[in-house]
């Protein structure tokens, strides 16, 4: 398994080594040794979501609060999309930016996210089979969002996804400079602090 350290902090892109014969194919799609020693600390994962979406449907942006927020090892098990991984980690040098890894069935790449980074991610085929592994069980009071169409985040959705569908939670999201304003984004210092505390 390859492992690609994204221009975030905090974010990788893992490419499997995939097994061909004449019964299809075998791969690992997560594997813990690169991943811990990457990070330096484990990765323990407490719960397993899968989402099937049609085209053009958007997802996010997510995030939880840190303490203890909520790391997430994505992957694409049918179909495609296109992941963004976005820094709201408020006084991290790569806040507000993000970048963009496509998740599909053919190079059957994974993203892991840390805690404090925003998540989303728009399918590109229909039936779009995505598997998240996360290191926190779900906690509305503390799991937010931001409005993915939001101008100052800039996400650059592609042609291939078409017309864009948007949950009624997402449309209703505040954008990044509401959130910053309310005080409701992760501390890039507390997140490095939480993180530390893991190893």
């Amino acid at each position: 398994m390859q492992a690609r350290p994204l221009a975030i902090p905090g974010a990788v892109e893992f490419t499997p080594r995939q097994h061909r014969d004449d019964r299809g194919v075998f791969l690992e799609h997560y594997r813990f040794e690169p991943l811990e020693e990457l990070l330096g600390h484990p990765f323990t994962v407490r719960q397993g979501n899968t989402s099937v979406s049609r085209r053009g449907t958007v997802r996010g942006v997510h995030y939880a609060l840190v303490p203890p927020g909520q790391a997430k090892y994505v992957t694409a098990v049918r179909g495609a999309v296109l992941d963004y991984v976005i820094d709201l980690r408020v006084g991290s040098p790569a806040f507000g930016t993000w970048e963009s890894v496509r998740l599909d069935d053919v190079d059957r790449r994974s993203v892991y996210l840390a805690e404090g980074l925003g998540h989303c991610f728009v399918a590109l085929s229909e039936d779009a089979v995505v598997s998240y592994l996360v290191s926190e069980v779900y906690n509305p009071d503390r799991e937010l969002g931001l409005h993915p169409r939001d101008p100052d985040l800039d996400l650059r959705f592609p042609e291939e996804a078409g017309e864009l569908l948007l949950s009624p939670k997402d449309e209703a999201a505040p954008t990044l400079a509401e959130a910053l304003a309310a005080g409701a984004l992760p501390d890039y210092a507390q997140c490095r602090a939480f993180e530390g505390s893991l190893a």
